[in-house]
């Protein structure tokens, strides 16, 4: 079990769920009126006066702390983690009322001077060690300094880092997002050539797990592009209402020719209501197809099953 310090959760208890999503989840921050706020994922939950409500579920609180734990479902160790990690890359000024603030520039964690660990847990995962260099050296993937979380970065078409999500080597819960990320520019893998296609997945690591399977069997593992959707996509409760992720909408913009999308999106509720929601709003010039893992929750576990790195039975959910 993750243990977490009185002094931990102490600082945590002290940051209101505005602060802590104008610094670190900006994206999901929405402007209903004046000084209230809601949140792009539930229309119904509204901040304000540093509380908030959701009441379409007739739950509330003041903390951000009381936000991860009662909305998102985190335990109280994973809670805690989340918002010392995202303080200790960029520590916000807490205010009762905070402002509202300019768009921020990306903060990356700074670079350790290896990355044994990155590498050591991903091979633990089944990615292969050539898909791993080849990350570290485009610069898409790094081990930070302080806590030795693998970053992984994506960028525009200029090549500018604009996204890096977090996550853990050492405590395997901790996800995160750096300081300033933008979802438009998820963490992705562009075709060597030219290609009409897309592979879309929920992490990361599920897209290195896919691309790893594919170089397993013999195929080209660049040979069609891939992109990582930074998370778990919520569509809207009228399915028919759902905008298109981020950074699906800014990929098929910056890469107009692709015409084919392959979704390999979790195995459970979440990841089918996503694939549900994201083929009934992509417009119908689109060939879209849904492809989830044949086995386990997610394209890692699968990977893992494959190798025989883990009985089905066994799949650790991370």
């Amino acid at each position: 079990m993750t243990y977490v310090s009185k002094e931990q959760i102490d600082r945590a208890k002290q940051m209101d769920l505005l602060t802590y999503l104008q610094y670190y989840e900006p994206q999901e921050l929405v402007r209903f009126s004046g000084n209230v706020y809601t949140t792009r994922s539930h229309d119904s939950l509204k901040i304000s006066n540093g509380k908030w409500c959701w009441w379409s579920r007739n739950i509330g609180g003041r903390s951000a702390l009381d936000y991860l734990i009662k909305v998102r479902g985190m335990t109280l160790p994973e809670a805690v983690i989340q918002i010392d990690g995202q303080a200790a890359i960029s520590p916000p000024v807490l205010s009762r009322t905070p402002e509202p603030t300019e768009p921020k520039k990306l903060l990356l964690p700074d670079k350790n001077e290896n990355n044994d660990r990155v590498i050591a847990y991903l091979a633990g995962r089944g990615i292969h060690r050539n898909l791993i260099d080849y990350c570290v050296r485009t610069g898409r993937l790094y081990e930070s300094r302080n806590y030795h979380n693998a970053v992984f970065v994506g960028f525009d078409r200029q090549g500018v880092p604009k996204y890096a999500t977090l996550r853990g080597t050492t405590n395997r819960r901790y996800m995160g997002e750096a300081n300033g990320s933008d979802k438009y520019f998820s963490f992705s893998i562009p075709a060597q050539q030219e290609s009409c296609k897309l592979h879309l997945f929920e992490s990361a690591i599920d897209l290195l797990s896919y691309s790893t399977l594919e170089l397993l069997s013999g195929r080209s593992w660049r040979y069609e592009n891939c992109l990582s959707l930074a998370g778990i996509y919520k569509p809207r409760e009228v399915v028919e209402e759902s905008t298109l992720p981020a950074a699906l909408i800014q990929y098929l913009k910056d890469f107009p020719q692709i015409n084919e999308i392959a979704l390999h999106l979790d195995n459970d509720i979440p990841g089918r209501l996503a694939a549900k929601a994201i083929q009934t709003v992509l417009p119908t010039t689109y060939t879209v197809v849904d492809e989830p893992p044949k086995r386990g929750k997610d394209m890692n576990d699968y990977l893992k099953i494959t190798l025989g790195l883990q009985r089905p039975q066994d799949i650790e959910r991370l």
